[in-house]
């Protein structure tokens, strides 16, 4: 059996980490029996640059671009880590913070030694996450999600991707969020958060 067109959700992402933590979130906010694609199951087009001054901005322009290239409702988010003592860098540049080519152990690297100096009890931080949903009918939502924490001073863990490894959740404490298992960082995380207030909008739109 296919699936109908209206049935059909695009994924604004093509990091296959992040496709399948939202995937999976998207499942668990019962936004089911929708085919979830990513952005290497259509066919390709360009991609502007996140110029967004914030986390929203850049969400819904990214899916926004992706309804218009291909037809398809669409959700991105965009998200990252906000560092209390580099006054909330580095921001909607996280991904990107260590220069081109993108590189999450690049990434880190940097981050650590901008925070050497930085005592445990100024080392707060919170990830942030905007969820921006659009539907060809016009109908468009942004949602957000926080997760209050710290940053720690060495890279532990294997799971999850970016900063994880050096984000310890306040709601988590004693692991960082690449410690933890999928389904317990779903709990508590900034995109779990916002995914789960967004998803039955998503459901109802594409009945």
């Amino acid at each position: 059996m296919t699936t109908p067109p209206g049935r059909i959700l695009l994924l604004a992402t093509r990091n296959a980490a992040k496709l399948a933590e939202l995937r999976r979130m998207l499942d668990a906010a019962d936004v089911i029996g929708i085919r979830v694609l990513g952005l290497a199951d259509v066919p390709e087009f360009p991609e502007e640059p996140e110029t967004g001054a914030t986390f929203a901005e850049n969400a819904l322009a990214k899916a926004r671009d992706a309804v218009k290239a291909t037809g398809l409702p669409a959700v991105a988010d965009d998200s990252g880590l906000t560092v209390e003592a580099l006054n909330g860098m580095p921001g909607v540049l996280s991904a990107r913070w260590s220069g081109p080519p993108k590189s999450d152990a690049r990434n880190n690297d940097l981050l650590l030694a901008q925070l050497a100096d930085v005592p445990d009890e100024r080392r707060g931080a919170s990830f942030a996450c905007a969820v921006a949903f659009c539907h060809p009918d016009g109908t468009e939502a942004v949602v957000r999600g926080e997760m209050r924490g710290r940053v720690v001073r060495e890279v532990r863990g294997s799971g999850g991707f970016g900063y994880d490894v050096l984000f310890e959740a306040d709601d988590a404490p004693g692991v960082t969020t690449a410690e933890l298992t999928p389904a317990d960082k779903d709990a508590i995380s900034h995109r779990g958060k916002a995914l789960r207030e967004i998803g039955p909008l998503i459901a109802v739109a594409l009945r």
